[in-house]
């Protein structure tokens, strides 16, 4: 599981996250959603180790992550971040090779070419796999993505804002994939949501931030009600069931 004990990072007089203790449970699809500026992105952030917290402990599977080795993490958790500086002139497949840096050292095995196979079907890749990430639509360019994070093949998968760029029918199919790869991989998914249905439809768990603190964590039933997300929110949504699942509608 991984552990967060009272971490913090401001920047300047900004305190973004704020004392935040949560534990995120093995397997499933736990999703962090809050208003934009919660914290959620940093708090992902600072659990990768790509950024360094100001005070506080974070543990995965008991492993503190600032004291453990870059290889030894990297085999154990991956993380698709919101931005991404590789070179537009690198081809799907490339990419895709690319997430099995840790294990490979640059040198891919007959188990990196499974791993990227099956990355590539996973995400219906295999049409694109020589064209060049700058020729993709938003869309495509996003699963490439995501497939080079799950060849990774880490226990953790971290995802921020996964369905950037995308429209709505490939944003449910982002979805079902990731959905898939936690009950059918046996991963344990964490992403960063704003669409409060997409994290009520298809999460296990959800942890709700504001003002850089955690409101509150839970089940779906926890969190995806008017009281609490008019709290979360500062707004009136209103709550229905659709095939037993929680549907938020927020139009005036």
């Amino acid at each position: 599981m991984i552990v967060t004990n009272g971490i913090s990072k401001a920047y300047g007089n900004s305190l973004v996250v704020d004392d935040v203790s949560i534990t995120i449970p093995v397997g499933g699809l736990t999703s962090i959603i809050g208003p934009n500026g919660a914290g959620k992105s940093t708090l992902l952030s600072i659990i990768a180790r790509l950024m360094a917290m100001d005070k506080g402990t974070v543990t995965v599977d008991g492993m503190d992550v600032t004291t453990t080795q870059s290889d030894q993490l990297a085999r154990r958790l991956s993380i698709l971040r919101q931005d991404n500086h590789i070179s537009s002139r690198l081809t799907v497949l490339d990419l895709v090779k690319f997430g099995r840096y840790p294990y490979s050292k640059g040198r891919p095995t007959v188990e990196d070419k499974v791993h990227v196979d099956q990355a590539m079907q996973y995400l219906n890749l295999e049409p694109l796999a020589d064209r060049f990430l700058d020729e993709l639509s938003g869309g495509q360019r996003q699963r490439a993505f995501v497939a080079m994070v799950l060849c990774q093949y880490t226990d953790y998968v971290l995802l921020d804002e996964p369905l950037n760029n995308l429209d709505m029918k490939h944003a449910s199919a982002m979805m079902k994939i990731l959905r898939k790869a936690a009950d059918d991989l046996k991963k344990t998914v964490v992403l960063v949501l704003h669409d409060i249905n997409f994290a009520s439809w298809y999460s296990d768990h959800i942890i709700a931030m504001r003002d850089g603190k955690v409101w509150g964590t839970g089940t779906v039933n926890d969190i995806i009600n008017t009281d609490a997300l008019r709290e979360i929110y500062d707004m009136q949504i209103a709550i229905h069931e659709i095939n037993g699942r929680r549907i938020g509608l927020f139009y005036e």
